[in-house]
């Protein structure tokens, strides 16, 4: 659908980009299942559009980070296999079993809360251990197993479906060194469960760099995030995957975000735009007022910085972004009309603004600058 005139602001989802997207890893993974990563309101894409674009994918793996993404997905009628990555409260346990949302466990609180929950309901709790690796976030220590193991084995309520784990330097090196170490330490915690009698039938640790770079990794299950919107994990990503002599994935971006033009007005020489009189023009100007801001998801940091597109055209960000508007040049780009499409992020013409780009300006990633898009904005798929 294409946006309604009514709409002062909205995300574009390219349905084609996406499906692409989730074909050019699959083609990469070939037998390997691929987990969908939508937490996060799916990187800012929109958690139930996205939901929808990769059960039309053939996708049945599912991961969100918390309790209330697995519900709504359960609640909008969607019945893959959804696993919680983040924490899981133990006062809704129960929530999670009955809803059958896998949960990822490196705690025996988190055990205990789930086996009294399944005990009540009468349906197993079904649990992926995640494994310290290396990263030092979530994780159980590979010395610490053993009093995991001891309860699991007393508790046949309680059904490890999974093994899990994260890489902390996979993305921002060309070095090997580390994600080996973990995937060592990974292996051997395998190795372990599997010889104390512990049937894992599902091994995951390869997110979307992993997944384009170590075949090594994937297991029978791969997390695949990031790449599925169509931005690569990071340079270092791409370098390493042309050193290894790999062909790229040719990844097409899925999210464009647009606005209109809510003003136009002309200022003299010499005026200041904006809080804090941090913009002078040089010469009588024209802006454009364009309702987006901070509370958007427009970083602050892009003040007199960023440029959006408008006819096609590069319009510069003048003053500071404040919360609910941002200020861009219009002098040299005849015709702006009241209303006029704005493109903050995608392609207008044969011009192009990507998030890597804005990423740099904000001394962020592309991560944080689709993920922060205000989720309130309405998503619609084209």
């Amino acid at each position: 659908m294409r946006a309604e005139p009514t709409l002062v602001q909205w995300v574009e989802i390219n349905r084609q980009a996406f499906l692409h997207n989730v074909r050019e890893f699959q083609k990469r993974l070939g037998p390997t299942g691929l987990m969908a990563v939508i937490k996060a309101n799916a990187y800012g894409h929109g958690l139930l559009e996205i939901a929808r674009l990769s059960t039309e994918a053939g996708i049945d793996w599912f991961g969100v980070h918390s309790l209330e993404e697995g519900l709504a997905l359960r609640q909008a009628g969607f019945r893959q296999k959804i696993l919680i990555l983040g924490y899981l409260p133990l006062a809704q346990a129960g929530e999670a079993v009955g809803a059958d949302l896998r949960v990822t466990v490196y705690n025996l609180e988190t055990l205990r809360a789930l086996a009294a929950a399944s005990r009540k309901l009468h349906r197993p709790a079904l649990v992926h251990l995640k494994i310290e690796t290396g990263t030092n976030r979530q994780g159980i220590a590979i010395n610490k197993l053993g009093s995991f193991l001891s309860w699991l084995k007393k508790t046949p309520e309680v059904k490890v479906e999974g093994v899990s784990s994260h890489f902390a330097n996979i993305e921002d090196t060309t070095d090997d060194y580390y994600p080996r170490y973990q995937l060592d330490n990974f292996l051997q915690a395998v190795k372990f469960l599997q010889a104390s009698g512990l049937d894992v039938p599902v091994k995951h640790m390869s997110c979307s760099a992993a997944a384009i770079l170590f075949p090594e990794t994937y297991f029978n299950l791969v997390r695949v995030g990031i790449g599925l919107y169509g931005l690569w994990p990071s340079r270092e990503t791409l370098v390493s995957c042309r050193l290894r002599g790999q062909e790229p994935l040719k990844l097409k971006p899925v999210l464009s975000w647009r606005a209109r033009v809510a003003q136009i007005k002309a200022v003299p020489r010499g005026a200041y735009i904006g809080y804090g009189c941090t913009y002078r023009t040089t010469r009588p100007t024209r802006l454009a007022i364009i309702p987006v801001g901070y509370y958007d998801g427009y970083d602050r940091s892009l003040s007199n910085s960023a440029y959006v597109l408008i006819k096609g055209k590069r319009a510069q960000v003048r003053g500071r972004v404040c919360m609910d508007f941002i200020m861009v040049d219009i002098t040299d780009i005849p015709g702006v009309k009241l209303e006029d499409t704005v493109t903050l992020l995608g392609s207008q013409g044969k011009e192009k603004i990507q998030a890597d780009q804005l990423a740099s300006l904000a001394g962020s990633i592309s991560y944080e600058i689709v993920t922060r898009i205000n989720p309130l904005i309405p998503r619609l798929i084209v």
